[in-house]
């Protein structure tokens, strides 16, 4: 089974290249992408400078994608905060907030969720962490550190599919020498996403875990996605492998009773 999964800072719905709000680009690009799950970072809830719209509502009812979840993690002057969201076509059966925030530092986290995914008529559990890590090298390297030794992480078995994406801030493209030791996948050579109009920087980056594996990993390059935020989004193509108990019971099936 293929999943679909689309990383994408969409800077408040806010054009980088002409400042102006406007969430329906970001929709627009959002929907030909045709995703399964959306992990979202700069997500505005309440703020005058979204017309205080509540952004992961909008934008989950206007794609289509009924499960959703949002966690704020910065105020913003005059009302209204932003943070990490994640959109789903699959059930979202538990949402929690892991604090990456470093004193001094703005606050940053990575939002956790658990979705029920149907494959081969078996319910499968996939993890989701979508993460907006700091601009400090060392404050990223940190804050990957406080992920991997983070709970319910520590206690989840190799073989659970797990995806990790977001706006890494990954100036230099290394931080993946870090999730390779704990058993993450990812893509040699990232794509560049930032600025949107011209990338430069491979910022934005996914990486998987378990009983899944990479198909296709790619820069949205859509005229429409080059001015309707300051990234660009990354999509990845993830096949689910079969439960392994689910194959053995198909190759082995029970003998019949007498």
């Amino acid at each position: 089974m293929r999943l679909r999964t689309l990383s994408y800072n969409i800077h408040k719905c806010i054009g980088g290249i002409d400042r102006r709000y406007d969430p329906t680009r970001i929709i627009e690009v959002i929907r030909k992408l045709d995703v399964d799950i959306a992990m979202l970072q700069e997500v505005d809830g309440g703020a005058a400078r979204s017309n205080h719209d509540h952004q992961v509502d909008l934008l989950a009812e206007q794609l289509g994608l009924r499960y959703r979840t949002w966690f704020p993690n910065v105020d913003v002057r005059g009302g209204g905060q932003y943070g990490n969201a994640i959109l789903s076509r699959y059930p979202i059966i538990e949402s929690t907030n892991l604090d990456l925030s470093i004193r001094f530092k703005k606050r940053r986290s990575a939002l956790h969720a658990v979705l029920r995914v149907r494959h081969d008529d078996v319910d499968r559990t996939v993890h989701l962490y979508n993460m907006h890590l700091g601009l400090a090298r060392y404050e990223r390297r940190r804050q990957l550190r406080m992920f991997l030794d983070s709970d319910p992480f520590q206690n989840l078995h190799h073989d659970t599919p797990i995806v990790v994406g977001g706006d890494l801030n990954d100036v230099y493209g290394g931080l993946g020498e870090l999730l390779v030791p704990a058993g993450f996948r990812g893509i040699d050579s990232r794509p560049l996403t930032f600025p949107a109009w011209g990338p430069v920087r491979p910022l934005d980056a996914i990486f998987v875990r378990g009983d899944m594996d990479f198909v296709r990993l790619a820069r949205c390059d859509s005229e429409l996605a080059r001015r309707a935020s300051d990234h660009r989004p990354l999509v990845a193509d993830v096949r689910l492998r079969p439960h392994p108990h689910h194959a053995d019971h198909h190759a082995n099936p029970p003998a019949p009773r007498p």
